[in-house]
């Protein structure tokens, strides 16, 4: 088991509500960005998203200060989020069970 650290993560813009792990973290450990103190709820690996407060489903994922999806569950301060809890704007084959076939 490792022990909790502070994660080494990064704001893209003031808006987000996301922040992208510049490196592999663990459960327990802590992000520190503007006034923000977010504890890591899950492990989650370079380049992932982690949620940088509460989401609601259907709300906006915001990443660049832009939308980039929508919560498609209720997701926590500190969890990943990927295409298992968010609805891509871009990628439907990621987010759908059919293949990326439209349903007709």
């Amino acid at each position: 088991m490792s022990v909790p650290k502070t994660a080494n993560c990064l704001l893209l813009s003031p808006q987000d509500n996301v922040v992208v792990a510049c490196e592999d973290t663990n459960v327990g450990d802590r992000i520190e960005v503007e006034r923000d103190r977010i504890i890591v709820q899950e492990r989650v690996t370079l380049g992932h998203k982690i949620a940088r407060r509460n989401v609601r489903a259907g709300e906006n994922i915001q990443k660049y200060a832009a939308p980039i999806g929508c919560a498609s569950r209720d997701i926590a301060a500190g969890e990943h989020v990927h295409t298992h809890n968010m609805k891509s704007n871009y990628l439907y084959s990621h987010t759908s069970r059919d293949g990326g076939k439209e349903s007709e």
